[in-house]
C-alpha cells in the first residue's frame, strides 16, 4: 500500500489525466445516448401519456417476443418510416431494443427529427423480461 501512495503522489498528473479521460468518456456516451428512462418510468409514461413503445430490433427477435401493442420498425428503416410515429411526435415514444444500447442512437435519431417525447429504455427486452413483464410471441 505504501508503495501504491508513493506512486500516486509521485504520479499524480497521470491520475488527473486519467480522471479527466474517464469523466469526458461517461459524458460523451450520456450525451450520444440521450435521455432514459427505466422500465417502470416507461411503463408510467405510455399509459399516462398516451406514448407508444417502439421496438427497433429485427424481425426475428420482435417476433420472438415484444411488448403489447408496440410499434415495430427495424433500427436500419427507422429515417425511412418516420411518417408512422407522426401521430406520436408530442408524446412519449420509448425506444426499446435488446440491451437498450441500439435504443440510443435510434432516440437520439428521432429527437433530431422533432420527436421531443423520444427516449430510450434502460436494460432492453432483456431488463423488460428479468422483470417478468408480459410479452407477445409471434
Amino acid at each position: 500500500m505504501d508503495l501504491f501512495f508513493t506512486f500516486f503522489v509521485e504520479q499524480w498528473i497521470l491520475f488527473v489525466a486519467l480522471a479527466a479521460t474517464v469523466l469526458m468518456l461517461f459524458q460523451h456516451e450520456a450525451r450520444k445516448a440521450g435521455p432514459s428512462v427505466s422500465v417502470q418510468a416507461a411503463i408510467t409514461a405510455v399509459n399516462a401519456h398516451d406514448g407508444v413503445f417502439l421496438d427497433v430490433r429485427d424481425g426475428a427477435d420482435f417476433k420472438s417476443a415484444h411488448i403489447a401493442d408496440a410499434i415495430h420498425i427495424p433500427l436500419a428503416s427507422l429515417g425511412n418510416r418516420l411518417s408512422e410515429l407522426e401521430r406520436y411526435r408530442d408524446r412519449p415514444i420509448i425506444v426499446v431494443c435488446k440491451l437498450g444500447q441500439s435504443a440510443g442512437s435510434a432516440s437520439k435519431q428521432l429527437r433530431e427529427k422533432g420527436f421531443t417525447g423520444a427516449q430510450k429504455m434502460v436494460g432492453g427486452m432483456l431488463e423488460w423480461t428479468s422483470l417478468k413483464l408480459p410479452v407477445v410471441k409471434g
